[in-house]
């Protein structure tokens, strides 16, 4: 019996992960057509700051099909996103007691949106600001042509670094709603966080101030909104007298379930 429930949960795993690369796929083939406007649209910001009449250049032989064409398959996962993550948590939700459920999906909404704002603010802001501040202090006896496969890789870098920085809150809230460390002892971590923020950020973004400073302040303030957060969210009534289910317990809980199908 309990043979049949794990095969029974890795077919509805299966069942979930395809109707999630279904979902991308026809994303995809629907903005296939528009992948040379959307690579555009996402160069912008770097146009905006070359000098009149420069362009990006292209030194790979198919580079101007391929990149347009991951710019889609990127941009049709961030539309399938919600879609993905409901398959998830429709995959897990089963499992998972009620205090638990009103957790985790407030979670992964929280979460989403957060990772798509770090997006927003890379894409909307800092790209503008760094941008305009390498071309100005370029060398006068040199023609700024940056290639689009390069661009391309420094953007996702970019993208990815904000996205995840936006995570922060969500971070600060799991850490103090499981009881990993308490509200006290992460207010007392601030300096060490805010050191730490400045220590990534030269990391994962280019080697200049600009770009080291819009990452590490934003971090800092992400970090002290995770603390208000933490602040209402608490420690759940009776959730230090939790106590484990045994292993008998979940196999007759699985088995509810599956009854339930």
């Amino acid at each position: 019996m309990q043979e049949d429930t794990f095969i029974s949960h890795l077919m509805e795993l299966r069942d979930r992960l395809l109707r999630s690369i279904i979902a991308i796929g026809v994303v995809f083939l629907c903005l296939f057509p528009f992948a040379s406007d959307l690579y555009d649209l996402l160069a912008a910001p770097m146009i905006h700051t070359l000098p009149a009449g420069s362009k990006m250049i292209a030194t790979g032989v198919i580079t101007p099909f391929l990149i347009p064409v991951k710019i889609a398959g990127m941009i049709a996962f961030l539309g399938v996103l919600p879609y993905v993550l409901y398959q998830a948590w429709a995959f897990v939700a089963p499992g998972l007691y009620s205090h638990e459920k009103k957790l985790v999906l407030p979670l992964i909404v929280a979460s989403t949106l957060l990772f798509v704002a770090g997006i927003a603010f890379c894409y909307f802001f800092v790209f503008g600001v760094v941008f305009a501040f390498v071309n100005r202090i370029a060398p006068k006896s040199i023609t700024v042509a940056p290639d689009i496969e390069q661009y391309l890789n420094f953007v996702l870098t970019m993208f990815l670094a904000f996205g995840v920085t936006f995570e922060v809150p969500v971070a600060v809230v799991l850490l103090a709603r499981m009881g990993v460390v308490t509200l006290e002892q992460l207010k007392n971590a601030r300096p060490y966080f805010v050191v730490g923020a400045f220590v990534v950020s030269a990391v994962v973004t280019p080697p200049d101030v600009v770009s080291q400073l819009l990452l590490a302040i934003p971090m800092c303030l992400l970090y002290e909104l995770g603390l208000i957060a933490a602040k209402f969210v608490g420690t759940r009534k009776g959730d230090d007298d939790y106590v484990s289910p045994t292993d008998a317990q979940l196999d007759g809980e699985l088995d509810r379930i599956d009854a339930k199908k």
